[in-house]
């Protein structure tokens, strides 16, 4: 069956220049955005009852955008001047890069890993003598407690912000033929908001092991995934599906 429709389960890109758009326009495909979880903050309050004191740490770990944003809206709320002395360490270069809209870079402390947070394990290894802190979600994965326990080092998490499930209601009749989804959250949105998702002729395109699993542990099919050798980003394993699906028979 031809494609001429795609719902991505995320915000819609903001650069000109995103894979997304280079294909709507190559594949002569209708593609939206649409969040099916967002972020919500953890009040202030809520953090102390956690008994986070955030005097009582040296060092920040974080792991994504969304923590870089809630821990300066938490030590703000909190009415904490984070010390030019604080140690930050990323997980990525995007993450630490982000953390430019709050902290002066060159005059800071800042320590990058590669891309998973494994890659970050000597860096904090290096540093144990310091208190770590890990401003997270509600939804973090196991990998990081255990990467971090296994370091021996002082730390604590803290929740700061929440994965919330969006409504989709206003989606109810509307269908897409194919439907991109990247985390297992993303799944139990669908489930959430339309319980009775049948699955039919559309197409569920997915990232990532974890949500191959969800997917399927919903009774679901897995049409299209990536990352594979031959398609590492979503936007290639679409188009390659869809090369082949709107072939002129």
């Amino acid at each position: 069956m031809k494609v001429k429709t795609i719902l991505v389960s995320q915000p819609e890109p903001k650069i000109e220049n995103s894979p997304y758009f280079d294909l709507q326009e190559k594949q002569k495909v209708k593609i939206d955005f649409r969040p099916f979880i967002h972020v919500e903050g953890v009040d202030a309050k809520e953090i102390r009852q956690q008994k986070v004191d955030l005097n009582k740490f040296t060092a920040i770990i974080l792991t994504s955008r969304n923590a870089v944003d809630h821990f300066f809206r938490v030590a703000d709320e909190m009415r904490f001047k984070v010390p030019d002395s604080m140690k930050y360490f990323c997980q990525s270069e995007a993450v630490a890069y982000y953390l430019q809209k709050y902290v002066v870079y060159r005059k800071r402390k800042i320590y990058v890993g590669k891309r998973n947070f494994a890659d970050l394990s000597p860096l904090i290894k290096k540093y144990k003598g310091e208190s770590f802190l890990l401003p997270t979600t509600d939804k973090l994965k196991p990998e990081v407690p255990e990467t971090l326990n296994a370091l021996n080092v002082e730390w604590k998490e803290a929740i700061f912000y929440k994965t919330v499930i969006s409504d989709l209601s206003d989606l109810a009749n509307v269908s897409y033929d194919i439907l991109v989804f990247f985390s297992p959250s993303g799944i139990e949105s669908l489930f959430h908001n339309f319980p009775d998702f049948e699955q039919k002729n559309t197409r569920i395109a997915v990232f990532g092991n974890t949500t191959i699993k969800a997917v399927e542990e919903h009774g679901l099919r897995v049409d299209i995934s990536a990352p594979t050798p031959e398609t590492p980003s979503m936007t290639m394993a679409l188009d390659k599906y869809i090369k082949e699906a709107n072939k002129k028979k």
